[in-house]
């Protein structure tokens, strides 16, 4: 029976995991308890980012709405949340639905209406390829934008307050602590999830549709059943970070549905590196801490990105995550 050989990402794993679990303990002892929830947002965006790359790193389809996932995630928490606080149905025909606070209800609706959306707006995207694919999903991402907008009744462009965070059991998730630890949880838990997909059957035709879907159709795999599986599993782990985040800011707006926040997880794909599960990790907090540090010293944070991204492009293909271990790979 062959050994185990630890190879450098099972060490970056192992290193990343205890360094994340330790993390709470010492910015409490250091009286920096900001920090906490710096990492609790990096975790939501990097789940947001997991999500795009299995549809852009695996399977070749590059989104440019995936924030319209996102914020429906976040929305469906708000609108349960604001008919919870009011008393008052959310839905009172044909059958009485009220408002509710907690987690294990509003989460779980948040991913079911986001992955409905995503079969929507995906078994449209899906009939076209390359730009045309891209414009439609922005497209379908600014509808959504605006449709919240007009939406008075939950606040419109002034968006909508929280009054606390959902309960989860019995577990405070006004705790910053425990949402930072649930957080990880459900991002690791998203990360094996993924892990499973991308290496099963299922992601072997996903990929294999990404580097020639003619052959993979030509082999009898209906590819567009199977690449619209793979969108509304993106959009539905969207949808879960959506929740996350409308609990972390305790407020939901439309901008969370705005195409720049498309194009920041984009670049957190991509930064990181695309079509390698743990690159978009590594960009989610790249790009957020880039980001913490750099608008401590200046508004204008992006001026100073910009040439980052281009040194990561030029000399780092596969993102900074990607490189790493496609060098080890080389050299092994």
């Amino acid at each position: 029976m062959d050994k185990f050989q630890p190879n450098l990402r099972t060490y970056i794993v192992l290193a990343g995991l205890l360094f994340l679990i330790g993390l709470p303990p010492v910015f409490s002892a250091l009286k920096e308890p900001f920090y906490i929830g710096v990492f609790s947002r990096i975790f939501i965006y990097a789940l947001a980012a997991v999500s795009l790359d299995l549809i852009l790193g695996y399977g070749g389809m590059v989104s440019f709405g995936h924030a319209a996932y996102f914020g429906a995630g976040a929305y469906v928490v708000g609108i349960f949340a604001f008919h919870s606080e009011q008393a008052s149905p959310l839905i009172s025909w044909p059958l009485v639905f009220t408002g509710t606070n907690n987690a294990l209800i509003s989460w779980p609706a948040a991913i079911l209406v986001s992955a409905v959306l995503a079969f929507i707006i995906g078994a449209i995207s899906l009939r076209t390829s390359g730009v045309y694919f891209i414009m439609i999903t922005l497209a379908f991402a600014q509808m959504m934008y605006f449709f919240f907008t007009s939406l008075e009744l939950y606040g419109g462009d002034d968006g909508l307050s929280l009054y606390a965070r959902n309960r989860f059991g019995s577990l405070d998730l006004g705790n910053d602590i425990i949402f930072y630890y649930i957080c990880l949880g459900l991002l690791i838990g998203f990360l094996v999830f993924s892990w499973r997909l991308v290496h099963s059957r299922f992601g072997i035709v996903v990929r294999g549709c990404k580097e020639n879907e003619r052959r993979m159709a030509a082999l009898g795999f209906p590819t567009y059943s199977y690449k619209l599986v793979c969108f509304v599993i993106a959009g539905a782990g969207a949808g879960l970070a959506g929740a996350l985040m409308a609990n972390h800011t305790e407020f939901v707006s439309p901008n969370i549905m705005h195409w720049t926040v498309s194009g920041e997880i984009l670049v957190m794909v991509v930064l990181g590196g695309a079509g390698t599960l743990l690159g978009p990790v590594f960009g989610a907090a790249a790009l957020l801490l880039l980001e913490e540090f750099l608008t401590r010293y200046t508004e204008h944070w992006m001026l100073a990105l910009g040439p980052i991204l281009i040194l990561v492009v030029l000399f780092a293909h596969r993102g900074l995550y990607g490189s790493l271990v496609e060098r080890e790979v080389i050299n092994g």
